[in-house]
């Protein structure tokens, strides 16, 4: 029995599934995370500017190459440990170092990263990250640490997965221009389950981060909409009018709709990517399972405050495109309408115009057919007076007499002959 025959992409998507696996962290240790993104159509790429730049700091130490087409990598580099991952938008890289700092949140930890291959980056940054990762055993002095590294009115702090974890932040930039985050790991906690957490915070950043662009965007598309709320609202007030000329309007309107049209076009996948993004965050903070610590905010609810916010701008934004959209097509429909009425009465008037015309014709025609009968009857009298001018003088009757006589009976018989012509002819 032949083997059975898998699909092609069978191994494909199977292994998808597993491509992106979880660093395992140990307790106590750093990491540094790095996420760069080109300026300008970052879905469209060079993908093999992103492999070369990977290579380039592989190769620096000695590090063997990943596959071809690979989109995540894994391996050790020097006395640390790297992770890169290629997305649709943005690439990431990773670094795992053992042990801590002397000064937290040490700028020197993202150093493993060198200055001219950062200089050399093909796209910009995004976001990067420091992170510290302590052990503790319980919540003495986790407050007392957040206070002094991040700031107060910013900080997110709550327990995690059940208590294994509490994590902090505040996302705000440091003078070194990195966001900070701290994990408390208890003793007991698996280094997978703390390399999770750490991804996870990760993820969070830079989704937030990516979801933002979508804010910004809208915020550029904000003079543009009122222009364009301005166009339409000025063309619907001159189609009330009776005296606008509709060509006029409809080469405006269309103008206008393409414009929007335009713009809806342009800013498509940037909002569509920024609602996926924000969808990524929220699922992100909510396998964390947080819970509140020292009744400080958690991450959830920073999000709630300062994230959904510009988010909430972003979608309606994009309502407001999609509804100006709408809007314009109904004013062409309001506009075609009113040109069809106009074109109907014109219609109208025309139909009326020929219906006069035939009646006028047609009395015409009975006119001339009133002429006919008395110009035939008349040459008809004459032929029949010259054929019974024998008869006259044969009977006696007077020529005036046969012409009385013969008058009529000639008129009858040529308007019986008119009317059967017209008739066959109708």
């Amino acid at each position: 029995m032949p083997p059975i025959q898998d699909h092609p992409l069978r191994y494909a998507m199977a292994n998808e599934l597993h491509a992106r696996p979880f660093p395992a962290v140990d307790s106590p240790s750093r990491a540094a995370y790095l996420a760069l993104k080109p300026a300008s159509n970052a879905a469209g790429r060079d993908r093999a500017a992103d492999r070369a730049h990977l290579i380039d700091l592989l190769d620096r130490f000695g590090v063997q190459h990943p596959q071809p087409d690979a989109t995540h990598y894994f391996g050790t580099i020097g006395k640390h440990q790297l992770k890169w991952e290629s997305h649709t938008e943005f690439v990431t890289y990773t670094i795992f170092g053992e042990g801590l700092a002397e000064r937290p949140f040490d700028a020197a930890t993202f150093a493993v990263f060198p200055e001219d291959w950062l200089a050399a980056a093909p796209g910009a940054r995004v976001t990067s990250a420091l992170i510290r990762i302590e052990v503790a055993d319980g919540d003495d002095g986790i407050i007392e640490k957040a206070r002094d590294w991040f700031v107060p009115e910013s900080l997110a702090i709550s327990r995690v997965v059940g208590n294994d974890l509490v994590v902090a932040g505040d996302f705000r930039i440091d003078p070194a221009g990195h966001m900070r985050f701290a994990a408390f790991a208890r003793p007991h906690v698996g280094n997978r389950r703390v390399g999770r957490v750490v991804q996870r915070l990760c993820e969070i950043e830079t989704y937030k981060a990516m979801s933002m662009l979508g804010l910004y965007r809208a915020r550029d598309l904000g003079p543009k909409m009122a222009a364009f709320d301005k166009q339409l609202t000025g063309l619907l007030e001159d189609m009330r009018g009776a005296t606008a000329d509709p060509a006029h309007v409809l080469q405006s309107l269309l103008e206008v709709s393409a414009e929007i049209e335009n713009t809806i076009a342009l800013s498509s996948f940037r909002f569509g990517a920024t609602g996926a993004y924000e969808t990524i965050v929220n699922q992100r903070i909510a396998v964390l399972r947080e819970e509140r610590f020292a009744g400080r905010q958690t991450f959830g609810e920073f999000m709630m405050r300062r994230f959904d916010p510009a988010m909430r701008t972003v979608k309606s934004t994009q309502e407001r495109l999609q509804a100006m959209s709408d809007r314009a097509l109904r004013a062409g429909d309001l506009l075609r309408t009113r040109v069809d009425v106009e074109r109907s009465a014109q219609n109208q008037e025309l139909l009326t115009s020929m219906d006069k015309r035939a009646d006028l014709q047609l009395r015409l025609q009975r006119t001339v057919e009133g002429l006919s009968v008395v110009a035939i009857s008349y040459y008809a009298v004459n032929l029949v007076l010259n054929m019974t001018g024998p008869l006259e003088d044969s009977f006696g009757i007077g020529k005036v007499t046969m012409a009385a006589i013969a008058t009529p009976i000639v008129l009858g018989l040529v308007w019986y002959m008119v009317n059967r012509i017209r008739k066959h002819m109708e």
